[in-house]
């Protein structure tokens, strides 16, 4: 199951993200948060960056009709970041989970594309439950997961993972 549904808020356009975005996931994946609390995900090109695309993001879209959106500033068109919607290895759910560019950060574009998508979560594709994931040394994170409603579960170790992060959840 695949949709083009894109979602808007008062600021902000969240579009499927599709191999037209390879630039800016290029960009992203390797900002120094990114590299820290996310993890590398080895996107050293944009050609690397459009087989990512391919690979991990459609894929996933296709399977369940939602997956990761790149966030589109209105007033400019400017592609500030992600905010998706993700079955990830390990969870016994839907992770919601976001990422911006330095330049964007701690303007609320992060609390009002999650919440939007967490809304959609529940009305659209009819979840009924969330989780997130976050390092344990991502305090912003952890103070935007809260504000959103999720409350702190356990610590889990990923499949594959070495890291002790923290599990929250609706």
């Amino acid at each position: 199951m695949i949709t083009d549904k894109s979602f808007e808020t008062e600021r902000l356009i969240l579009k499927q993200t599709s191999e037209e975005d390879a630039e800016f996931i290029f960009q992203l994946l390797n900002t120094p948060k990114w590299l820290k609390y996310i993890g590398d995900r080895n996107v050293k090109t944009i050609e690397y960056s459009k087989e990512y695309i391919r690979n991990k993001i459609t894929p996933q879209f296709k399977r369940l009709g939602y997956g990761c959106y790149t966030v589109i500033r209105k007033s400019d068109n400017a592609k500030i970041g992600t905010c998706g919607l993700y079955d990830r290895d390990g969870l016994e759910g839907i992770d919601i989970g976001y990422a911006f560019l330095p330049d964007y950060e701690g303007k609320g574009y992060a609390f009002e594309s999650a919440s939007k998508l967490k809304n959609v979560a529940f009305k659209v594709f009819g979840l009924k439950t969330i989780y997130a994931i976050t390092a344990q040394n991502n305090n912003p994170s952890q103070n935007l997961l809260l504000k959103l409603g999720l409350e702190f579960d356990k610590k889990v170790i990923l499949p594959n993972g070495n890291e002790e992060l923290l599990l929250y959840k609706t």
